[in-house]
């Protein structure tokens, strides 16, 4: 069905192709059925043929990163995945300004900003993305989003044209952007950072760290925490307090040590792990009438 594509992809001179691949391999929640077509480019060059290849075949087309705020589902993704991780991962530094491609991981461009005596990135270094899906996202931990600390972001959208964003036009707000909205494709951050004292970034750096690894199920299959914070609460107070830590359906199961993360023990389904999620969010709303929003991207075929 895909010979055509592939073949098309292959003379445009990309090669890192894997045809029915299981996407459990590329997520943090290791659930997912297989892809029919997965694509790791090297450069905005192969992205933009890949956009063009999909546009004219009429090809679904998914982006993905590191796969750490996503649940695929159990059919898997039909078309083409696109995965900008290690391949497209590349980090500079000039003077104050960080930018790294969207392939990079935020804790490995925050690791390079430390090595240049940079402060901003120590409070989100432990967040499990890319930086493209932390733009997309506008994440954020202990009080520092990207809205903070971003000066430029270069996007490309679904019909392969680029486009270039300051701060303002990027429009952050709580796990929202301008890129999630238009849903572009990021290719390039720019983070505007300040001199510091190595020895006092390496100090807050370690202590975000210790918080991190002290209250959330780390060692752990999961997308992260799998709500949005509910205005006025916690997601995971509420959950809490419901008796639902420790509450599972299959191998999914509500974390027992935070219960806002809902992990996977081994092999879940996805089918298992959307029964979870529903069953925390009325098990919240009956008792609490506080809706609790899905946090965590679901994709793939029904």
């Amino acid at each position: 069905m895909y010979l055509d594509i592939l073949n098309k992809l292959k003379e445009n001179g990309i090669v890192k192709i894997k045809e029915n691949v299981l996407m459990r391999d590329y997520t943090t929640m290791k659930i997912g059925g297989p892809a029919d077509v997965l694509i790791e480019p090297n450069s905005i060059d192969q992205i933009q043929k890949i956009i063009n290849i999909a546009k004219e075949t009429n090809t679904p087309l998914t982006i993905i990163g590191n796969g750490s705020n996503l649940l695929v589902r159990d059919k898997g993704i039909r078309g083409i995945v696109v995965v900008l991780k290690d391949e497209f991962s590349q980090i500079t530094v000039k003077e104050n300004m960080l930018t790294a491609q969207s392939g990079a991981t935020l804790r490995a461009a925050a690791i390079e900003s430390f090595e240049k005596k940079l402060t901003g990135m120590e409070a989100v270094s432990g967040i499990p993305g890319t930086v493209g899906g932390a733009i997309i996202m506008n994440a954020g931990a202990y009080g520092t989003e990207m809205k903070d600390i971003v000066k430029n972001v270069v996007c490309i959208d679904r019909d392969g044209n680029i486009q270039n964003f300051n701060n303002e036009e990027m429009d952050f707000s709580y796990r929202h952007s301008t890129a999630s909205e238009k849903d572009l494709i990021v290719l390039e951050v720019s983070f505007e950072l300040k001199p510091g004292k190595y020895e006092k970034i390496i100090e807050d750096f370690k202590e975000y760290d210790n918080k991190r690894s002290s209250r959330q199920p780390l060692d752990k299959n999961s997308a992260g925490s799998t709500f949005k914070r509910p205005e006025g609460y916690f997601a995971s107070k509420l959950i809490d307090d419901a008796g639902l830590r420790g509450y599972r359906v299959g191998n999914a199961m509500v974390s027992e040590k935070h219960a806002g993360f809902l992990i996977n023990i081994e092999d879940s389904t996805c089918e298992n792990m959307l029964h979870l999620i529903e069953d925390v969010q009325k098990r919240v709303y009956d008792k609490y009438k506080v809706k609790l929003e899905r946090e965590v991207k679901l994709i793939g075929e029904e």
